[in-house]
Parts: C-alpha cells; sequence; structure tokens
C-alpha cells in the first residue's frame, strides 16, 4: 500500500480529531466563561449598590444596569466613618498573624511529616480532631485567657489565640510528605542540621504551600467577624468586618455606604489571591487536596 493511499485514508480521522478538539475547547470557554460571571456577579452587584442614590434604593428602583450613578455612598463611607482607620487595623492584624501561622504551621508540618518520634500519630490526630471543634465553643474559655493576660482591647487578644491553626499544620504535613527524604539525607550528610535543612533545602521547594498557608490565613484574619467583636471594645481597634457591622441601624441602613466598605474589605483578598494564583494552585496540587 502506497504511502498516499495511507495519508488519504489517515486525513479524515486527523480532521475529526482536530475538530473534535476545537469542539471541546469552545466547550470548555462557554462553561468557564459563564461560572465566571455567575461568581463576578455579586461584586457587580456591590458596585451597582455602592454607586446608586439612596432615594432609589429605598423606592426600590434599582436594576443590574443603573440609570444614575452616584459616588456619594464612597465619600460617606470615607468621611462619616472611619474605613480605612478599620482596614489599617486589619492590615496590622492580619500581616502579623499571617507570618506566625505560617512559621508555626510549617515547623509543626514538617516536624510531623519527617521526624519519626513516639506518639507522632497521635499527636496528629489530636491535631487534625479540633477541626471538629466549633469555633463559638471556645469563645468564652479563649476571653477568660486572654483576659488574664491583660490583653483585651489589644491587637495581640485577636493575634495570638488562633496563631496555629490546626488545618495548616494537616497541610503543611501533606505537603512536605511529597518531598524525597533522600533530598534531605544528602543535605544532612553535607553537615547541614535540622534548621539549616529546613531553610536552606525545604523552604525554597515549599514556596507553592507558603503561597497556599499565606492566602487562605490571610482571607480568614481579614474577614473574622466573631472573636475580634469579643475581644476588641476600642471603636479605633475595631477590624473592618466589626466596623462595617455599625453602618447598620435598628431602624435605617445606607446600604451604598455599607456596599462601598464591603468593596474596599474586598480589593486586598482580590489582589493577593491574583499575586499568588499560581502557587496556590500549584501548592493544592502538591497537597493532595480535591
Amino acid at each position: 500500500m502506497s504511502t498516499a493511499t495511507t495519508t488519504r485514508r489517515n486525513t479524515p480521522t486527523l480532521l475529526q480529531h482536530t475538530r473534535r478538539r476545537g469542539g471541546d475547547r469552545r466547550g470548555r470557554i462557554v462553561v468557564l466563561t459563564v461560572l465566571s460571571l455567575v461568581w463576578l456577579f455579586p461584586l457587580y452587584w456591590m458596585l451597582v449598590t455602592a454607586l446608586s442614590p439612596r432615594d432609589d434604593l429605598a423606592a426600590g428602583r434599582i436594576g443590574v444596569v443603573p440609570t444614575t450613578l452616584d459616588p456619594g455612598g464612597f465619600s460617606r463611607a470615607l468621611t462619616q466613618f472611619p474605613v480605612l482607620q478599620w482596614a489599617q487595623n486589619s492590615l496590622a492584624i492580619a500581616v502579623v498573624a499571617v507570618a506566625i501561622t505560617i512559621v508555626v504551621d510549617v515547623t509543626a508540618g514538617y516536624v510531623l511529616a519527617k521526624h519519626r518520634f513516639p506518639g507522632r500519630a497521635v499527636v496528629f490526630f489530636l491535631i487534625v480532631a479540633t477541626l471538629m471543634i466549633p469555633v463559638q465553643v471556645l469563645l468564652i474559655p479563649q476571653f477568660e485567657l486572654v483576659n488574664s493576660l491583660g490583653w483585651i482591647n489589644s491587637y495581640w487578644a485577636v493575634i495570638v489565640p488562633r496563631s496555629a491553626e490546626a488545618f495548616g499544620v494537616f497541610l503543611a504535613r501533606q505537603y512536605f510528605l511529597s518531598l524525597p527524604d533522600e533530598l534531605l539525607e544528602a543535605a544532612q550528610l553535607d553537615g547541614a542540621g535540622q534548621l539549616r535543612t529546613l531553610w536552606s533545602v525545604v523552604l525554597p521547594l515549599s514556596r507553592p504551600l507558603i503561597a497556599v498557608l499565606l492566602v487562605m490565613t490571610f482571607m480568614y484574619r481579614w474577614n473574622e467577624f466573631a472573636w475580634p467583636l469579643v475581644a476588641l471594645r476600642d471603636p479605633d481597634l475595631y477590624t473592618l468586618p466589626v466596623g462595617l457591622s455599625f453602618l447598620q441601624s435598628q431602624y435605617t441602613t445606607d446600604y451604598p455606604a455599607l456596599m462601598a466598605g464591603a468593596l474596599v474589605s474586598v480589593l486586598p483578598v482580590l489582589v493577593l489571591f491574583g499575586i499568588a494564583q499560581r502557587q496556590f494552585v500549584a501548592g493544592i496540587a502538591r497537597s493532595g487536596l480535591k
């Protein structure tokens, strides 16, 4: 059989395969576009509400496409309420808490993954078991502990109690299990100690893990509401979620100003995820989470 005959027979198959791949790609693009619109619509609706006049909202004259744009909601949120001060408080608490939490979670996860000692499985089981304890159950004992230390109404009251996250330890351990033991043994044969191995060998390979812990811990700390509401009493020390709750009154609510403040609270998380998204996805994949 000649080469030309074989090529003519295979050509329809190649064309069908190419068309099928093109159709699958277009289908994925359509699905992803629809999902993106669904996920972005709440942000768009927040923006529409923030730019709508208060009278239109009170009369129910608001649609998907606004007819009148009024930036008064942003000006009232930034002038009548200390939104920027609350945002600074949230940022300070989140940055310090994220740094402490990453150090604790990475160190604990590394020890549980790469060091063998009696009771290691029991310790790991107890850490993971704390995930089943509701946060509300811990509020009273946590408050009594912080109060006895004299930290009530301070940043440390919000930062320290959740400095170690059980899920972060679990995630770090799963990630470090994927690192080959031979790599660590080679570093130790070269004379590196445990801390040197962790700093020079393990951490450079753990950028995806650190990106995941960074995004998830920052998002949790930035959006935390219940515990800062209990631990902070001075309005000048309120975090942004706690402060925004006071924009709602018993009789009236300034929804444009409230949505403007909510948009301010969303932006840092979106920016952080946009910067670390590649490492974030890689860290989730390496940790074996689905």
